[in-house]
Parts: C-alpha cells; structure tokens; sequence
C-alpha cells in the first residue's frame, strides 16, 4: 500500500471518528434535554402520552354528530378568516417594502452608506430574532387587543427575514446597468429603481408569496393571545370545551382549506416567476 493510500485511509478513520463523536454529543445532548423537560413537565411527558388524541376524537365525534351545524358556521366564521388573511397581507406588503428598504441598504456595492452596511444588517438580524409572538404580547399590552398589534408584529419580522433574502438576491445583481446610470447622472435611488429592482423584483415576489403564506398561519395563531382574526374565535371555541367543538372543527376547515388554497396558489406564481427569472 502506497503512502498515499495510507494517508487517505487515516483521514477517512479520523473523519468518521469524528463524526461518529460528534454523534454521540448529539444524542447525549438529545437524551439529557428531554429528560430535564420531562422532569419539568407538569403531569409527567409520559403519564399524558396516552391521552393525546383524546381531544381530536372529541372533536371529530362531535362534529360528525353535528355535521348539519358545519355549513352555518363555516358561514359564520368566514370573517374571521377573511380578517386573519387581511393581516397577513397587509403585513406583509408593509414589511416587504420595509424589507426591499433595508436590503438596499445592506448589500456591498449598492448601499447609499457603505459604512452603515453592518448596522443595518444587525437590525435585520434583530427584527427577524424576535418572534412575532412576543412582540403581539408587548404591544397588546401597550395598545390593546386587536388586530393592530397582530400586523405590527408580523411586519416587523417580515422585515427582517425578507430583508434578510432580499440582500442575498441584491449580492447577485449585475452591477453594469447601475455604472451606466452614473455615467448620465442618475440619484442613488434612480440606480435602485432603474438598475436593480427590475432585476431582482421575480426574485422578491418569489420570496414575498413564500412569506405571505407564512404570514397567513402566523396571523391565526397570533388570534390566541388577543390579536384577533379566526385564531381568536378559535381560543374561545377551544375554551368552552364540549358542546362547542362542533365550532372547533368549522374553524380547523376554514384555516386548513385556505392555507392549502393559498400555498397552492403562491407556488404556482412562485414557479411561473422563478422560471422567468432563470431565462
């Protein structure tokens, strides 16, 4: 066997030992944290495992009871739903101008302040740290519930993840239609809009439907805690327990058939726009 041959065999044993070391760091880090949650648990994780389809099959059974009632609820709480989608839109039509905003800012080569580049780049980073939960929970605490809070937050962190994406696709942009901008004068934001944004804008839509439908679920789930939409008629209906599940299973149908709907149809857009883009 040849020297290198024998090299090659002593890094292949010293990559899989690592790996296999690493491994084992895993699972012990694995093991040990499930036991310190259980530990902590209320109830014990494993006395209450038994129990966890006990409230699906309440509701199925009596929605199948109840199943004349669906149709008049789904009616009922179709304008929870329709909010619940008006707060994800609107969120994230706010955030993703925010989010082209902050983009422009942070990416080398285009930036209007090349030395304020890192600072835009940690408030992204901040913005898209902090989830929209706890940003609802602060400001329904300040302003009250509704749906106001709900779009802040969502904003807020549409802002930062977009911009985030956005600055990635910005890296990517031919730099020759913004020299010749320059050349005849153009401002820093005729460079932008002239020069980039027609460049990256498949890309930022792409991005933007794929957030839209993220902001769909986050919104319902924000109605939880007081923000509103068909998240919020969902809390109550869940609180009152028996004889309300009925309501339960109309609201799990609403919310299932539109983020299907809407992940369909994002995709479809999102395909189309990506296709054009790569021609």
């Amino acid at each position: 066997m040849s020297v290198q041959q024998q090299q090659y065999l002593e890094l292949v044993r010293r990559r899989r030992t690592y790996g296999g070391i690493l491994i084992a760091i895993f699972i012990m880090l694995m093991v040990s944290g499930f036991m310190l949650a259980d530990s902590r648990n209320a109830g014990g994780f494993w006395a209450g495992i038994l129990n966890v389809f006990d409230f699906p099959a309440d509701v199925f059974r009596e929605a199948a009871r109840d199943i004349a009632n669906l149709p008049g609820y789904l009616i009922e709480f179709l304008p929870s739903l329709i909010e619940t989608l008006n707060i994800a839109a609107a969120s994230t039509l706010l955030g993703a101008a925010l989010a082209v905003l902050l983009a422009l800012l942070s990416t080398r080569g285009l930036a209007r302040w090349p030395q304020l580049i890192p600072v835009f780049r940690r408030m992204m980073d901040i913005m898209r740290a902090i989830p929209e939960i706890v940003i609802a929970l602060v400001l329904i605490f300040v302003l009250g519930g509704g749906p106001v809070p709900a779009m802040i937050a969502i904003t807020f962190h549409t802002a930062g993840a977009l911009g985030k994406l956005f600055s990635e696709v910005n890296e990517n942009a031919s730099l020759n239609p913004i020299e010749g901008l320059q050349s005849v004068g153009g401002n820093w934001s005729q460079q932008m809009w002239l020069g980039v944004l027609p460049q990256v804008a498949p890309n930022y839509l792409s991005y933007g439907l794929l957030r839209f439908e993220i902001n769909i679920r986050a919104s319902a789930i924000l109605g939880f805690v007081g923000s509103g939409g068909i998240g919020y008629d969902l809390k109550n209906a869940i609180s009152w327990g028996q004889g309300r599940y009925d309501e339960v299973a109309a609201i799990f149908i609403l919310i299932f058939a539109s983020i299907v709907f809407f992940d369909q149809l994002s995709s479809y857009f999102r395909n189309r726009l990506t296709g054009e883009a790569s021609v």
